[in-house]
């Protein structure tokens, strides 16, 4: 039974992102700024990363070097999250979510400049393919509205190089600290980023303080926070080489299609490739940098 377990957490961190990346522009659409969401998701990482502190005994690391890299990764984590609910606001969920799951190339890049480390064939391919499928997701057939399109283009760039980042900060910390004193420092930092959210927060404007603002925000938010609670249990009880695929190129592919269903389109062949190669891509990266 215990063997079975690392698939039970994956495919449950699978599902909830994929999800949670397919409903997480819905209140926004509703009249519930992006920003508040953001305090929304902020506090929806607090029961998560008490639950597993509790598991093992209270022990959280908070030596120097344990302080910085918990802050780099949490910064650069609640900064991502930030950018990505004010881009899933203005532009197409199923585009956005196969370009963030591209971030693997800049953790890989990182990892070869900073650590003199070296891609396999499957990296390369995944690289090329990746740099591929990003002229392709934003590609649009006519004009109109072309400035907002290269925005939400733009903010998913950001997000992919801010995960990308903090994947490489991950890597590193995972060679001193625990994977719950991790979780603890993205919690903490994302309750920092708070006060910044509620200032950028334009509250002279009507706000839907109703059940499908707030409440829908903090139900959709959840599966968010319990998806990565559920990662740090699959690459405990698994194999980083088969969890690391599994939720990378597997949740973005479950946006993709539901956002898709919802929308009642079908995308152009040009973009359907582009998703194609993004998820392909990220399954390569993912395979490769666990080798």
């Amino acid at each position: 039974m215990k063997s079975k377990l690392w698939l039970f957490y994956a495919l449950t961190t699978t599902i909830f992102w994929g999800v949670w990346g397919a409903f997480t522009g819905l209140p926004t659409e509703n009249g519930f700024p992006e920003t508040l969401v953001y305090c929304v998701w902020a506090l929806t990482m607090i029961p998560p990363a008490f639950i597993v502190l509790k598991l093992i005994n209270w022990k959280l690391q908070y030596d120097k070097k344990s302080i910085f890299y918990g802050s780099i990764i949490g910064l650069l984590g609640a900064g991502g999250q930030m950018i990505l609910f004010h881009a899933v606001k203005i532009g197409p969920t199923h585009l956005i979510f196969p370009i963030i799951s591209l971030s693997p190339v800049i953790t890989i890049i990182m990892s070869m400049l900073l650590l003199k480390e070296r891609t396999g064939k499957l990296g390369a391919i995944g690289i090329a393919l990746a740099l591929i499928s990003l002229p392709l997701l934003n590609y649009s057939s006519g004009n109109e509205g072309a400035d907002q399109n290269f925005l939400w283009f733009i903010l998913a760039i950001l997000v992919l190089a801010a995960w990308g980042i903090q994947a490489f900060f991950m890597k590193l910390a995972n060679e001193t600290m625990h994977a719950e004193s991790i979780f603890f420092y993205m919690m903490l930092s994302g309750l920092l980023f708070i006060p910044v959210a509620l200032l950028m927060t334009d509250f002279s404007v009507d706000i839907n303080w109703g059940a499908n603002g707030p409440y829908l925000a903090g139900g959709i938010q959840i599966l968010n926070s319990l998806g990565a609670l559920a990662l740090v249990f699959a690459f405990r009880y698994g194999k980083a080489i088969v969890v690391s695929p599994l939720t990378n190129a597997g949740a973005p592919l479950i946006t993709s299609v539901i956002a898709m269903a919802i929308l009642g389109v079908m995308p152009g062949s040009t973009v359907l490739i582009g998703i194609g190669f993004a998820v392909i891509a990220a399954l390569l990266l993912a395979i490769d940098s666990e080798e």
